[in-house]
């Protein structure tokens, strides 16, 4: 079980309809909820733009510690090291991190400019799928100028990882990807109630951010890298887990 259960966590996931999140808070099921916009999901007003699930309400008010899985935090130039550290911990899930390249690249109005931004800013270009992040990577940095709250970025397979105690072989894209990461959920004392429009992977993934922001909560997570970077306002740019 994370170490925190009797204050509020909330993991957060992007998917295919938006945003999932599952929230724990130590008095009955996880709270599921998805939602067209993190605003929508996590704000005051918790019904815009979500829909109702069961288990805990998801709004993510004072005293919530909330975790994502997002990109927080660009540099001006070359790459986070929070990255890279990353992927040295995950073995055979080490692609499921995207080195995320700087601010300035993300400006840009379509992947060729991305990429000759990028090549200009570090030497090289960046994929073509962490730009199909750029959307809601967008949105979690307005967001976390607006919230009024911590946003902690966090990275599932690394929970899961730490969960049973070495990178998961299997995909989360697989069935004995999906069973595995069930039973370590059941067996970290979270159990997911059927949500019919939730996606199962993703909400999955946002099981295993809430259960780092729990660590985050208890002040047990692990925090990369051990000496995180700043962003051009002072920021930590680190994932923790």
């Amino acid at each position: 079980m994370c170490q925190s259960r009797r204050m509020r966590v909330t993991g957060v996931d992007a998917c295919r309809r938006g945003w999932v999140a599952v929230t724990l808070d130590g008095h009955g099921p996880a709270g599921v909820r998805v939602g067209e916009t993190l605003t929508g999901l996590l704000g005051p007003d918790t019904g815009s733009g979500a829909e109702a699930d069961t288990g805990a309400d998801t709004g993510a008010g004072s005293g919530t510690v909330t975790g994502i899985d997002m990109p927080l935090g660009l540099l001006e130039a070359g790459w986070r090291e929070a990255d890279r550290a990353a992927r040295g911990l995950l073995g055979p899930r080490r692609s499921s991190v995207f080195a995320i390249p700087p601010r300035a690249v993300w400006e840009q109005a379509s992947y060729q400019a991305a990429s000759q931004r990028c090549r200009e800013l570090t030497g090289r270009g960046f994929s073509i799928q962490a730009w199909g992040l750029r959307a809601r990577l967008t949105e979690a940095a307005s967001y976390r100028e607006t919230c009024g709250h911590p946003l902690y970025e966090v990275h599932p397979e690394l929970a899961f990882g730490a969960m049973a105690g070495a990178p998961l072989a299997h995909s989360k894209h697989t069935e004995a990807g999906r069973d595995q990461r069930r039973a370590l959920l059941r067996q970290a004392g979270i159990v997911l109630p059927p949500v019919p429009r939730a996606p199962v992977t993703d909400t999955l993934d946002a099981a295993a951010v809430a259960w780092s922001a729990g660590r985050i909560a208890a002040g047990h997570a692990v925090v990369l890298p051990a000496r995180p970077q700043r962003d051009s306002r002072g920021r930590e740019i680190a994932i923790r887990y």
